[in-house]
């Protein structure tokens, strides 16, 4: 996609009119309260819309309509073909309107447009047709058989689903979550995020013209005690899927505990590492996978390298080339497609982000003002807050060890495990590092998250109950049923 000039973006900003109201059973309705909230741009500090501000009223009736619409079978039922060109062509209507969308994420959350136009629209687009194109791709199996049974082992959609979103990928991780859910049939209920809720309502719009039945896909937009927490303890919602920080999926798992045993998958927080061994090749290219790692999204995302574990004989080298990186990565209005860090999401974030900051440790950066910080790298002790604690901004801690099991051990010394990565030139340490690296993804010799082909999610504190991505996503939204058919005939052994 070409990118536009900060002018011409600007232009498409003040000519939005986002959809603000609740989206139930195909159309838009305001609170049952009447009430709203504002939701903000954290570049500027401009209000962007009166959100509708639902509560534990609008998510009985989201809930209400998402169980008529899967029983009655309107989608549920419906042909794999039939549900893949209705995803098909919701894909093609966010094609159509992918700059508006990434203008509209900008916007609201923060982000860069460079981010927006290169990364989350098109891997948002890319997510729901890999997921529709699978539909009718995912085999049943049949168990070894006898001459007396045949029995079948097949997926059935879970039914109605909570789908409960972060605010730092709206847009992608609304994808990762309605691309599989609507893909194995079921109903959903979201809630995103009350910082960013105008991308998740937009892509709703677009699904009802795409063709998708009403009741299936609802937005009900709310702060987390309103709307999370009455999602989370509804007893006629049989899953929930949710990403963010790992406090509050904790408390998924009490809501669950405490209503109908509902499953639960959580995608949670992380402090992940890149380990640096000294015989690691092309200084340059690990610098710029570090520094992509650490500040891309500004820091806010869970599988960002916010740890450097270096060994000493490479650390100075590698700092040299990480601070000449950091020259590539301006910071500055997030509607020009020139910057590369944006505002951070809202003045509390900033003001949680601002706290590790500052100290005799800072090698680079260190500057906040008005929801921008600049990317930062402290060096520190392993027990500092900065090394343990998920800031979730552009924050690196740097922490040296002299041995590659000194990094290993200090890398795994963590209650997250979402993702690491390791740089090392020798084939066999690459490979044992990344088996030791207790990390639900682990990249060697580069920064990332695999694709949309790879399950993602973490150990310990940064995952439980499943995956997104790949063909393991489905499986938080169907569940496996046996069936076993009794081919034995009474009358065999007379006519043998």
């Amino acid at each position: 996609m070409t990118l536009l000039t900060a002018e011409e973006y600007r232009a498409i900003a003040a000519g939005l009119t986002p959809p603000t109201q609740a989206f139930i059973d195909g159309g838009f309705r305001a609170a049952r309260s009447g009430t709203t909230f504002e939701t903000v741009n954290p570049a500027t500090g401009e209000v962007i819309a009166q959100v509708a501000a639902c509560g534990a009223s609008d998510v009985d009736l989201a809930v209400e309509k998402a169980r008529e619409a899967f029983e009655d079978g309107r989608w549920s039922r419906l042909a794999p073909g039939a549900r893949k060109d209705v995803l098909i062509r919701l894909a093609k209507l966010l094609t159509r309107n992918a700059r508006e969308l990434a203008v509209l994420e900008s916007v609201e959350s923060g982000k860069t447009i460079y981010d927006c136009e290169t990364v989350d629209v098109p891997e948002t687009i890319h997510c729901l047709k890999w997921h529709a194109e699978l539909i009718d791709k995912i085999y049943d199996q049949v168990s070894p058989a006898s001459d007396d049974h045949i029995a079948m082992v097949v997926r059935e959609p879970v039914g109605v689903v909570g789908l409960v979103l972060p605010w730092n990928f709206p847009l992608l991780m609304l994808a990762w979550k309605i691309g599989p859910a609507l893909a194995a049939g079921c109903s959903v209920v979201v809630k995103p995020a009350e910082e960013t809720s105008l991308t998740a309502l937009r892509v709703a719009e677009l699904a009802m013209e795409a063709g998708l039945p009403a009741g299936v896909l609802n937005v009900v937009p709310g702060l987390g005690p309103e709307v999370g927490e009455p999602l989370g303890r509804h007893m006629d919602v049989d899953a929930v899927s949710f990403t963010g920080s790992t406090e509050t999926g904790r408390r998924f798992l009490r809501y669950a505990a405490d209503s109908n045993l509902k499953e639960v998958t959580l995608e949670m927080g992380g402090k992940n590492p890149a380990v640096v061994l000294n015989d690691a090749e092309n200084l340059d290219r690990v610098a710029a996978h570090v520094v992509n790692g650490a500040f891309w999204n500004m820091g806010e995302n869970c599988s960002a390298s916010s740890r450097l574990i270096v060994q000493s004989g490479v650390k100075d080298a590698l700092l040299d080339r990480i601070k000449a990186h950091l020259r590539e990565w301006p910071m500055g209005d997030p509607l020009d497609p020139a910057n590369r860090v944006g505002a951070l999401v809202s003045t509390a974030h900033f003001d949680k982000v601002c706290a590790y900051l500052g100290g005799a440790g800072v090698l680079a950066g260190g500057a906040a003002k008005d929801g921008f910080v600049e990317p930062t790298i402290v060096e520190v002790t392993p027990d500092s807050s900065q090394a343990r604690e998920e800031i979730f901004g552009p924050v690196l801690a740097l922490l040296t060890v002299e041995t590659a099991d000194q990094a290993i051990a200090l890398a795994n010394d963590t209650e997250y495990g979402l993702a690491a990565s390791i740089f090392t030139a020798n084939i066999k340490r690459a490979l044992r590092g990344a088996r030791a690296l207790r990390a639900g993804t682990v990249t060697v010799n580069a920064y990332g998250e695999g694709d949309i082909s790879t399950p993602f999610g973490g150990f310990k504190a940064s995952g439980f109950g499943g995956r997104d991505n790949g063909i393991q996503a489905h499986d938080q939204y169907t569940r496996i049923k046996t069936i076993w058919i009794d081919l034995a005939d009474e009358d065999d052994e007379a006519v043998m």
